[in-house]
């Protein structure tokens, strides 16, 4: 199939690869994104394989817990600008959406636009459309999770990145101080080191075999001067495998402030019966590639017209 420039500009700022390795990659698994992504990994060229897209959408993350009723809220929505994302309008609305998603029960953000807006007579979708016509931008509630218990948040805005993060804890006293010290080191570890599941128990098997399979991948291209025998190429797949497993697995990981002791090890010596029962992180953007202008293609182009 044809490959298009557009999606090779595309797999190269996901892996930060040259162009021509990323459009052979994208020859070579027809056109799919994720595949040429894996492609490029076990050839040992991409350099960015952690980034699952460019971040650089604008707008706010943004959290609020409700510690009476035990629950609260991370949510995630998109402007064109961080000009726009900073104005009092956007902020007030995103907190309107946040208390709107706290006062009802909507599973995804569609059932959410169709909720009486917190605050208003409105629809939340009616607030948007409005939000988008004073503004002047278009606007996305783009994804938003509630949880429920013991809750603790943190929102990170620094360097152009805005993360939010909101944990829930088990404990024998939510309202203990070492608790709530507990879930504030939790919440910057979090935030720092983006772990994707609590614990490695949680890690789905399929995650493990389609890492598994890339490191073998990799491995044999690392070794095709002097091949080694398989059974040493397993031992060194087995072993990036735990690497890949502390990474993504909070408890697994070693703990920001003391890294001799892992995060479950910190936890434990609180004390407290603590347990990290969930967490939702959200990084602004993640995912998400902004539109750059070709201004030079533009001026051409009203130039030929």
């Amino acid at each position: 199939m044809a490959i298009s420039a557009q999606q090779v500009k595309q797999l190269k700022e996901m892996t930060n690869c040259g162009m021509m390795d990323c459009k052979r990659a994208l020859e070579e698994t027809n056109g799919d994104m994720d595949a040429a992504v894996k492609y490029l990994r076990e050839k040992g060229l991409a350099k960015a394989t952690k980034k699952a897209g460019r971040i650089a959408a604008e707008g706010l993350v943004y959290t609020k817990i409700d510690k009476e009723k035990k629950i609260g809220v991370v949510v995630e929505v998109n402007s064109e600008t961080d000009f726009a994302a900073k104005s009092d309008r956007f902020v007030q609305f995103v907190e309107q959406v946040a208390d709107t998603i706290l006062n009802n029960g909507a599973a995804d953000v569609e059932a959410l636009k169709a909720c009486t807006a917190f605050g208003s007579g409105e629809t939340l979708g009616e607030s948007l459309i409005d939000k988008i016509a004073t503004i002047g931008e278009n606007i996305q509630i783009r994804r938003f999770a509630k949880l429920d218990g013991d809750l603790f948040s943190y929102v990170h805005d620094g360097g152009g990145s805005i993360i939010g993060t909101i944990l829930k804890l088990e404990s024998d006293d939510g309202s203990d101080p070492a608790v709530a010290e507990c879930a504030k080191n939790l919440l910057l570890q979090i935030t720092a080191s983006a772990p994707q599941f609590v614990s490695r128990d949680d890690v789905p098997a399929q995650v493990i075999e389609d890492e598994k399979e890339t490191q073998m991948g990799i491995v044999r291209t690392e070794n095709e001067a002097k091949p080694k025998p398989e059974n040493v190429l397993e031992k060194i797949v087995e072993g990036r495998l735990r690497k890949f497993l502390e990474e993504i697995s909070l408890l697994d990981q070693p703990y920001v402030k003391d890294p001799e002791m892992t995060v479950a090890k910190y936890i434990e010596s609180v004390g407290k019966n603590i347990k990290a029962a969930m967490f939702v992180r959200y990084e602004k953007g993640e995912g998400i590639q902004k539109k750059e202008d070709d201004f030079a293609a533009e001026v051409a182009s009203m130039i030929k017209n």
